[in-house]
C-alpha cells in the first residue's frame, strides 16, 4: 500500500475512521482538515442496494446544486443551423457537428467537461459512445443533455449541474463543491444530491437503498456517514 502524505495522516488523526458520522459533524470535520495548496474538491460516494446490471434497477439523473460545484465547466454542443447559433449565443465553449466528432476520434481531443446534443445529432454522437461513455461524457435524455432547449441545458451546466449514475460496483461518485465553500454550503449541496438520489430509487430496489455513504476531499481521507439518517 502506498504511503500516505503527512497532510492525509494529520487529517486522519482528527476522527475515528471506523465510526459513522452524522452529516453536519462530517462537514465540520472536513473544514478542519489542513488545507492543500489548491482548493480541493469534495466528493460524495454512495453504495446503493441495487444491481445496475438490470435495466429496472439503474439509478441515473442530474441536479443543479444550490451552490454549484466551484468549477466553471467547458461545454461542447453538437448542433447544426439555428440550434448551433443558439448554442453560441448561450455561451457554449465549442459548437459543431461531424467535424467535432472527428476531432475527438482522431486527435483524442477532450478539452471539455460536458457534452450537449440536439436529438437529430445523436446519430453522429452515438458513434462516440465507446469514447465518451467511459468518461461519463455521453449525452443522455435523462440528464437533460439530449435536448432541443440548448439554452436551458447550458445555463444549468454552467450553474453547477452534476450528473450522478451507478458505476459497475453500484456506487455513485459525485463532486459537491470545494473545501472553500465551508460546511454549511457543502452540506446544502450534499442534501440536495441525497434528495435527488432518493427520488430516483427504482421501484425494483429491495431492502436498504443507501447501504453506505462517504465524503472525502481530493487529498484527504474518507469520512463515513450514517446511512440510516440520509432520508
Amino acid at each position: 500500500m502506498a504511503k500516505r502524505g503527512k497532510r492525509y495522516q494529520d487529517a486522519a488523526k482528527l476522527y475515528n475512521r471506523s465510526d459513522l458520522y452524522d452529516v453536519d459533524a462530517a462537514f465540520q470535520l472536513v473544514s478542519q482538515f489542513v488545507k492543500a495548496k489548491f482548493d480541493e474538491t469534495v466528493e460524495a460516494h454512495f453504495r446503493l442496494g441495487v444491481d445496475g446490471r438490470h435495466a429496472d434497477q439503474q439509478v441515473r439523473g442530474a441536479i443543479v446544486l444550490p451552490h454549484g460545484t466551484g468549477k466553471t465547466k467547458k461545454v461542447l454542443v453538437f448542433a447544426k443551423g439555428e440550434k448551433a447559433h443558439e448554442a453560441e449565443a448561450a455561451g457554449a465553449d465549442y459548437v459543431g457537428a461531424e467535424e467535432m466528432a472527428q476531432k475527438i476520434q482522431t486527435e483524442n481531443w477532450f478539452d471539455f467537461d460536458a457534452v450537449v446534443a440536439t436529438p437529430d445529432m445523436m446519430g453522429v454522437v452515438g458513434r462516440l459512445g465507446k469514447i465518451l461513455g467511459p468518461k461519463g461524457l455521453m449525452p443522455n435524455p435523462k440528464s437533460g443533455t439530449v435536448t432541443m432547449d440548448i439554452t436551458k441545458a447550458l445555463q444549468e451546466i454552467k450553474a453547477g449541474k452534476v450528473e450522478y449514475r451507478l458505476d459497475k460496483q453500484n456506487i455513485i461518485h459525485t463532486p459537491i463543491g470545494k473545501v472553500s465553500f465551508g460546511p454549511e454550503k457543502l452540506q446544502e449541496n450534499f442534501n440536495a444530491l441525497v434528495e435527488a438520489i432518493i427520488k430516483a430509487k427504482p421501484a425494483a430496489a429491495k431492502g436498504q437503498y443507501i447501504k453506505s455513504a462517504t465524503i472525502a476531499t481530493t487529498m484527504g481521507p474518507g469520512i463515513r456517514l450514517n446511512p440510516t439518517k440520509l432520508g
